[in-house]
């Protein structure tokens, strides 16, 4: 019976590995890979194979240092207006096309829709995209507000809707709405304070108190 119970933490322990190097976000990949180095470490420690439980000790150090060190370093976040017939945005919507449909299924540009279209950089690199339109005089309506898979850790979603916040009061807007079109991006707007109205859209009223 103990026996049992040690391979199965043998085995789940290697499908959490396994499973961490199928993610695209670092961030995701050191937290599932440090939940699977544990489980191994202990493992190993538990059925006398020394070797397997200090080697994955020392993974556990690994990410646990790089998870610090990714939550603890300040990262300089800029917006890079474009004009809705710049060949870079034009190329970047049909190089991450495929990607984009699984968050904003039926996705076309209308570059005649959009009032406001910037990238987000970080540090410089291009981390994502935001395209939006007014919308019955005070309203920022989203049509893409998409973020390339390396940065998927909810910072680029902070920085639009947080510290560009006072931006967009200046500019006459007292609210952003958008529609979840997918579950991954209703678990996004969630995350960063939007709630559903009774149409089914989804709200973040911009305070001005803040």
């Amino acid at each position: 019976m103990e026996t049992n119970i040690l391979q199965w933490i043998g085995y789940a322990a290697s499908v959490i590995i396994a499973l961490s190097m199928t993610m695209n976000s670092i961030v995701k990949f050191r937290w599932i890979n440090l939940a699977g180095a544990i489980t191994f470490s202990s493992y190993g420690f538990l059925i006398g194979a020394l070797p397997v439980g200090f080697l994955n000790g020392f993974i556990v150090s690994v990410d646990i240092y790089y998870l610090i060190t990714f939550y603890t370093k300040k990262e300089l976040f800029e917006t890079m207006e474009v004009r809705a017939d710049n060949k870079y945005l034009l190329r970047f919507l049909e190089f991450h096309n495929k990607e984009i449909q699984k968050f904003f299924p039926g996705f076309r540009y209308k570059p005649e829709m959009n009032t406001i279209s910037f990238f987000v950089l970080r540090n410089t690199a291009v981390a994502g995209l935001f395209l939006a339109h007014r919308e019955d005089n005070n309203i920022l309506k989203v049509g893409l507000d998409y973020v390339i898979p390396e940065y998927r850790d909810f910072k680029n979603g902070r920085f639009i809707y947080l510290r560009l916040r006072k931006k967009f009061i200046n500019d006459g807007f007292d609210k952003v709405m958008t529609s979840g079109n997918s579950a991954k991006y209703v678990k996004y707007l969630r995350k960063i304070g939007f709630s559903a109205d009774k149409k089914g859209m989804f709200v973040k009223v911009l305070d001005r108190s803040v």
